[in-house]
C-alpha cells in the first residue's frame, strides 16, 4: 500500500486551504504543482496534516515541488490574467452588462481562464463567454461571487483596527445571523455590526456559542423579578456575568441570576 503525506495548500495569499496527498515530503511554504478538478494549479504548502486520513482516496495529488521554470510560468500566467481582466472589462462595457469584474486567473496549465464578478441579479453572459473564448482559445468560467468574497479579494482594515478576518486568517466564512448580534446585546446599528462588505461582521460567530451557553436560564428585559428591595423589572442583562439590573421603585438594583440578594448600583 502506498504511503501518502497530507498537506494543506492554498493558491493565493489568505485563500482557502485545500487538502492534498503526496508521495513526497514537502516543506512548509514550498511551492508545488497540484492536480485539481480544473486542471493543474500552482500553490503553496501551508500546513502538514499527517499521513492518516479516512478519505485519502478522495484527495487530489501534489504532482511535484515546483521548479524555477514552473515559477516563471506562474508569473506569466498572473501577468496574462491581469491583461485578460482588462480585456474582459472592456467587453462588459461594450455589451452593456451590469456586472463588475473582480479578478481573473489562469489555471497553471492554461486549460481554463476563470473570472469572478459581482452583480445584483443573474446575468446572461453567454455572449461575453463566447467572445472571451474566441480571444483566449481556452475554457472560460464566469463565476458570480458575493460581497464577502469580494472583501476577501480586496482586503482592508476593519472597525477593530486590524486587517479584516476574511483576508487574514479565515479559510471558511460561516453563516452569520442577526440573532448573533442580539444574543450578544449589541446595538443593531449597521455601522457597528456590519463589515466592509456591508454584511454582518464575521467575528459575531466567534463568541456566539459562549453567549448561548451563558444565556441559558436567564430572564429577558422587561420580565419581573423579586429582590431584597422588592419586586422590580429587569432593564439590563449582562449575559457573560449572568447578572441583571433591576428597576425597583425608581432605584436600580444589580442581582446575580438565581440570587435573591441584590446590591445597590
Amino acid at each position: 500500500m502506498d504511503r501518502y503525506y497530507i498537506y494543506g495548500v492554498n493558491f493565493k495569499d489568505n485563500g482557502k486551504i485545500y487538502n492534498f496527498k503526496s508521495k513526497i515530503r514537502c516543506p512548509i511554504n514550498v511551492t508545488v504543482i497540484t492536480e485539481t478538478e480544473k486542471g493543474l494549479q500552482f500553490g503553496k504548502v501551508v500546513s502538514y496534516l499527517g499521513n492518516d486520513s479516512k478519505n485519502i482516496d478522495e484527495l487530489k495529488s501534489i504532482i511535484r515541488i515546483s521548479t524555477k521554470k514552473d515559477y516563471e510560468e506562474h508569473l506569466k500566467n498572473l501577468r496574462d490574467a491581469d491583461l485578460a481582466l482588462k480585456q474582459c472589462r472592456g467587453l462588459v462595457k461594450e455589451l452593456n452588462l451590469d456586472m463588475k469584474m473582480i479578478n481573473a486567473n489562469f489555471t497553471f496549465d492554461r486549460k481554463q481562464l476563470i473570472f469572478n464578478f459581482l452583480a445584483d441579479e443573474r446575468i446572461d453572459f453567454r455572449e461575453l463567454a463566447r467572445k472571451l473564448a474566441a480571444i483566449y482559445r481556452t475554457r472560460i468560467e464566469l463565476r458570480q461571487i458575493g460581497a464577502r468574497d469580494k472583501a476577501r479579494e480586496v482586503g482592508g482594515v476593519g472597525i477593530c483596527g486590524e486587517k479584516i478576518c476574511c483576508a487574514n486568517f479565515l479559510n471558511h466564512i460561516d453563516s452569520v445571523s442577526m440573532n448573533m448580534a442580539k444574543n450578544q446585546g449589541l446595538a443593531l446599528n449597521p455601522s457597528k455590526i456590519n463589515g466592509l462588505c456591508g454584511r454582518l461582521l464575521c467575528c459575531l460567530t466567534y463568541e456566539d456559542e459562549e453567549y448561548l451557553r451563558c444565556s441559558e436560564g436567564l430572564l429577558s428585559i422587561g420580565e419581573t423579578v423579586t429582590t431584597e428591595k422588592g419586586e422590580g423589572q429587569v432593564i439590563n442583562v449582562d449575559t457573560l456575568n449572568r447578572t441583571y439590573k433591576v428597576l425597583v421603585n425608581n432605584e436600580k438594583v444589580e442581582i446575580h441570576a438565581g440570587d435573591e440578594d441584590g446590591s445597590e448600583e
